[in-house]
């Protein structure tokens, strides 16, 4: 009687274990416990701290610095930027003309020295 119970017990704890580690997959199967988050561009899951192009807050409010990370579709005609603000969607920005700038809205993303950009909101730099 005590090997079923203990067994029982054992088994309905894995269950719940296996049910809360990576259970918390979002609409699109990313999983952000992982730090996974979907990027409608690559259209797939993505670690935002691992991508290439990383832009780091210019005036932090706080005592610690964000970063947004940039991710160019293949045609760079499109720029999707994460921001920590927006809640967890992503923006994307769309290449205006045939010039290296990408806007929407108040948000405009721009190169910046030789391989860097700036994102610009209402005109002002906020990451770069």
């Amino acid at each position: 009687m005590k090997k079923t119970i203990l067994l029982g017990t054992v088994f309905m704890g894995s269950f719940l274990f296996a049910q809360t580690v990576g259970g918390d997959r979002d609409a699109h199967g990313c999983i952000g416990s992982a730090g996974y988050t979907y990027s409608q561009i690559k259209k797939d899951c993505v670690r935002v701290f691992e991508q290439k192009i990383k832009l780091t807050e210019l005036a932090p409010k706080g005592s610690s610095t964000s970063m947004v990370a940039v991710i160019f579709s293949k045609d760079m005609k499109k720029a999707e930027v994460f921001i920590p603000d927006t809640d967890g969607e992503s923006l994307i920005l769309t290449r205006a003309g045939k010039g290296k700038v990408w806007k929407k809205d108040d948000y405009v993303l721009v190169p910046f020295k030789k391989d860097g950009y700036q994102l610009k909101k209402d005109n002002v730099v906020i990451y770069q």
